[in-house]
C-alpha cells in the first residue's frame, strides 16, 4: 500500500477537532455504550476493547470511559442507537463514507444530505463508493524519539503480523487485516511502541486530489458532517498534503 499517508489527513483532522474535544469525547462515550452492551469487560469483548483503545489514542479520561461502561451496564434497554451509513461525493467528485450512530434515523439522514447539498456535495445510492474503501487496522507511530531503523522496524511490524508499513520522517503507519488488528498491536506495544492512532478503518483503494479552488468548499462539507453529533467516523479518498 503505497503512494499517500493517510497520517498527515488524520493530523489535520486532529488538529481541527482540538477544540471541539468536548464533542469527540461525546462520540466515543456512545460508542463506548452500544460496545458495552454486549458485556462490561474490555478483556472479554474484543469490539469494546476496540473502542476503548480509541478513547485512550484520543486522550479521552479514563473517568469518561469508566462512565460510559456503567451507563451500559446499568441501563441496557435504556437507550439505542443503530448503525447507518451515507455514501456521497465531495466537491470534484471525492468519494464520501459517513459512518454514524443513532437514534432518529430520520433526523441523521436528513442532517448528513444537508452537510452534502450545502457544500458541492452529493448523496448516492448504497454502494456507489463503498467499494473504494477497504476495511483495515491502522496504527500509527510516530517517530520522534524513537531508536529503531526503518527497516529493523518494518522487520518487526511484518513479523507482528502487519500486512504493510508505510514510512515518514514523522510516522511509522502500520496496517493489518481486521483480524490481525489487536495482535499486532498487541505484539507492538509489548516491544515498547505507543500509538498516536489506533484504530479499524476504512482505507481507499486511490486516492484524488481536491479540485484547485474546491479546498475550502470540502473543508467546509467535512466540517459540516463531523459537527453532527450523530456522525461517528467520516472517510473520503482526498489527499491532503
Amino acid at each position: 500500500m503505497a503512494g499517500h499517508s493517510k497520517w498527515k489527513n488524520i493530523q489535520g483532522r486532529k488538529n481541527a477537532q482540538d477544540s471541539k474535544r468536548a464533542k469527540v469525547f461525546q462520540k466515543l462515550a456512545k460508542e463506548i455504550y452500544m460496545a458495552a452492551k454486549s458485556g462490561p469487560d474490555p478483556s472479554l469483548n474484543p469490539a469494546l476493547r476496540l473502542v476503548v483503545d480509541k478513547a485512550k489514542a484520543a486522550n479521552m479520561p479514563n473517568d469518561n470511559v469508566k462512565r460510559a461502561i456503567q451507563k451500559a451496564a446499568g441501563n441496557n434497554d435504556a437507550e439505542n442507537y443503530d448503525e447507518v451509513s451515507y455514501e456521497g461525493y465531495g466537491p470534484g467528485g471525492i468519494a464520501v463514507l459517513v459512518h454514524a450512530l443513532t437514534d432518529n434515523k430520520n433526523r441523521t439522514a436528513t442532517n448528513v444530505r444537508v452537510a452534502f447539498n450545502k457544500n458541492g456535495g452529493s448523496l448516492g445510492e448504497t454502494g456507489s463508493v463503498a467499494y473504494m474503501f477497504e476495511r483495515k487496522g491502522y496504527l500509527v507511530i510516530e517517530r520522534e524519539g524513537l531508536d529503531v531503523t526503518e527497516d529493523d522496524f518494518m522487520l518487526q511490524a511484518i513479523e507482528a503480523g502487519a500486512s504493510d508499513v508505510e514510512s515518514s520522517a514523522e510516522a511509522f503507519e502500520v496496517y493489518t487485516e481486521p483480524a490481525d488488528f489487536t495482535s499486532v498491536k498487541d505484539a507492538l506495544s509489548e516491544d515498547g511502541y505507543e500509538f498516536a492512532a489506533a484504530e479499524l478503518s476504512m482505507i481507499p483503494s486511490v486516492y484524488n486530489e481536491v479540485p484547485e479552488g474546491k479546498e475550502a468548499q470540502f473543508e467546509k462539507m467535512m466540517d459540516a458532517l463531523l459537527d453532527d453529533d450523530d456522525v461517528q467516523e467520516v472517510y473520503t479518498n482526498a489527499k491532503e498534503g
